[in-house]
């Protein structure tokens, strides 16, 4: 039991955040956190004397949680109204553990239905072997140019699926397994850990990445506890130079209007799973890859494909040719 159980939400709200970092979120999500608790906090705070963050957490009760929702709802997208109910959900569910409160009085307050964000992989049929042939060529107009490195990061994004942060946190010894059984050991959101095969092709460009690595620094530099994936100085990729990477990449390959805008280096994710799901895997099986958390993010790949099907077969010309022959229904 705690033993303080009029604690400040202030106060609280830290304790919440010290229990989630050891799940290993980035450091977005953790931000994400504190804004969504701290927001609310105020719009609650605003209707008396006390400061929102030296609140009680005695005086959140189901009528004044609805009521801050409301306010919070009007000027907000669903999504955002989501994603902070279930950040003050598991705010009540860790206060409820702890002894704090005697219940979660969120299942009183309202929340929208969210529709899954639909896929957005690279536009163009033979766009992924477009940019992999060209980013393969060095070009002259690069300082410093790696393309046994830039092709590494767009295998692992194209050909395992892997997010932003699953490549930053990938090392050396990530990559193992046997001739013919070779795989990339994942840690993916939530710190749950799954395993990608990968084929021939990417432990090829893999290997000749690491060999062209230790041309440029040494041996000493491809160690297994070594980031995988660095920058032209040899120190571990971070999330603005890998962005900058990917982002260099379509243009030297000339499909940047191919990109879908909001999905830069996701759209390769998006590619990965979508044509999986046009070679026939199941949504398990994407679930599985992919490192889902629900089946129902993977089914949308699934209903992607089927609505491309669709639209194929509607553009075929013996279609519209019957639909002369036949009086409208």
């Amino acid at each position: 039991m705690h033993d303080k159980p009029d604690e400040t939400v202030g106060t609280l709200i830290e304790e919440f955040l010290t229990a989630r970092a050891t799940r290993k979120p980035s450091p977005h999500t953790l931000a994400a956190y504190r804004r969504d608790l701290t927001t609310v906090a105020e719009l609650v705070a605003a209707d008396g004397d006390a400061s929102p963050l030296h609140l009680s957490v005695s005086a959140l009760s189901p009528k004044v949680m609805r009521a801050a929702f409301a306010r919070f709802a009007a000027p907000r997208a669903a999504a955002s109204v989501h994603r902070a109910w279930s950040t003050w959900n598991s705010f009540f569910t860790f206060l409820v553990a702890e002894g704090v409160v005697p219940g979660n009085p969120m299942p009183a307050v309202g929340r929208p239905r969210t529709p899954l964000p639909r896929p957005k992989p690279l536009r163009g049929e033979d766009t992924p072997e477009e940019l992999l042939a060209a980013v393969a060529r060095a070009e002259g107009r690069q300082r410093d140019p790696w393309p046994e490195r830039d092709l590494a990061v767009l295998a692992l994004a194209l050909c395992a699926g892997l997010r932003l942060s699953e490549l930053l946190a990938l090392r050396v010894s990530s990559v193992a397994g046997r001739d013919g059984e070779r795989r990339v050991d994942v840690t993916g959101k939530g710190g749950r850990p799954r395993t990608v095969p990968i084929e021939d092709g990417v432990d090829r460009v893999l290997v000749g990445y690491l060999d062209s690595r230790r041309y440029r620094f040494g041996s000493r530099s491809v160690r297994p506890d070594s980031p995988l994936l660095v920058d032209r100085r040899g120190e571990a990729l971070l999330r603005g130079g890998l962005q900058y990477l990917v982002e260099s990449c379509y243009r030297r390959a000339g499909i940047g209007d191919r990109v879908p805008r909001g999905a830069r280096l996701h759209a390769l994710r998006h590619t990965f799973a979508t044509r999986l799901a046009e070679d026939g895997a199941s949504a398990a099986e994407i679930m599985r890859l992919l490192g889902h958390a629900s089946l129902a993010s993977s089914q949308t790949y699934i209903e992607v494909t089927a609505g491309q099907q669709r639209a194929a077969v509607a553009a075929n010309r013996t279609n519209r040719a019957l639909s002369g022959l036949t009086p409208p229904r």
